[in-house]
């Protein structure tokens, strides 16, 4: 089994880490954490809303860092899930391919 840390690229906050599979789910190039994996409480609804015409309502969130900085839009959730897939149910997402973050499997 591959696990999977992921880190801000620029501070080196640590923001998720465990299994890829359940508990750190692959999908459409995002990556989507259960709770258990974030290691950081630092990511703020920003209540910008979204929708996706399959997975229906999510939210954007911030990446708030030391020092008052923000990484603004960097995660989303899901609040009003597809119920058909559950591995994104209130998961906070993260793309795969995005500038800010650095992706490490082991």
């Amino acid at each position: 089994m591959k696990n999977i840390r992921i880190r801000h690229k620029d501070t080196g906050t640590l923001l998720a880490e465990g299994p890829l599979g359940w508990g750190i789910t692959p999908f459409e190039g995002n990556l989507y954490i259960a709770r258990k994996y974030l290691k950081t409480d630092r990511f703020r609804m920003n209540y910008v809303p979204g929708l996706c015409i399959y997975k229906f309502l999510y939210v954007w969130m911030d990446l708030h860092l030391d020092q008052g900085q923000r990484s603004r839009n960097l995660a989303w959730m899901y609040w009003l899930p597809n119920p058909l897939l559950p591995f994104i149910w209130f998961r906070v997402a993260v793309p795969r391919r995005h500038p800010e973050i650095q992706i490490e499997e082991y």
